[in-house]
């Protein structure tokens, strides 16, 4: 389970460290390291990854099921094309936090040329819970 507990002030749940794990290939296409997770610390309501985007790659479009995400880019840059048809862009750099409400349909990709790194959390204790994915919305972003 967690690499370190710690007895918690209550005493009924510890409060435990996770070491940052190896790499895993999530079902919308991107490279997450494993993290804090229902699995890893027992979580139910969150879960904190760590996403690394290298240059070139781009998720398949997708949305989390009843799933808020926030992500804080940690260094380089991506984009996300969201809405019911990718209508809207926002470009994120190194610094910035994004917010992806519940059901809000999502595609990341990494045009820059260079490595991005960010730290996502979902309110769900598994960061591939309640993914939705929407293969007929991809070809909307060249």
């Amino acid at each position: 389970m967690a690499d370190r507990d710690l007895e918690s002030e209550s005493g009924t749940r510890p409060c435990v460290v996770i070491r940052s794990g190896e790499a895993y290939r999530g079902e919308q296409g991107l490279t997450y390291l494993r993290g804090l997770t229902g699995e890893t610390a027992g979580a139910t309501a969150i879960c904190m990854t760590v996403l690394v985007l290298p240059p070139g790659v781009r998720a398949r479009t997708h949305l989390h099921r009843g799933i808020e995400t926030a992500a804080y880019v940690i260094d380089g840059r991506a984009e996300m094309f969201f809405g019911p048809r990718l209508e809207h862009h926002v470009d994120v750099a190194a610094g910035d936090y994004v917010y992806i409400p519940a059901n809000v349909a999502h595609l990341v990709l990494n045009r820059s040329g260079a490595p991005t790194t960010a730290l996502v959390a979902h309110t769900a204790a598994s960061d591939q819970e309640g993914i939705v994915l929407l293969p007929e919305l991809d070809s909307l972003v060249p």
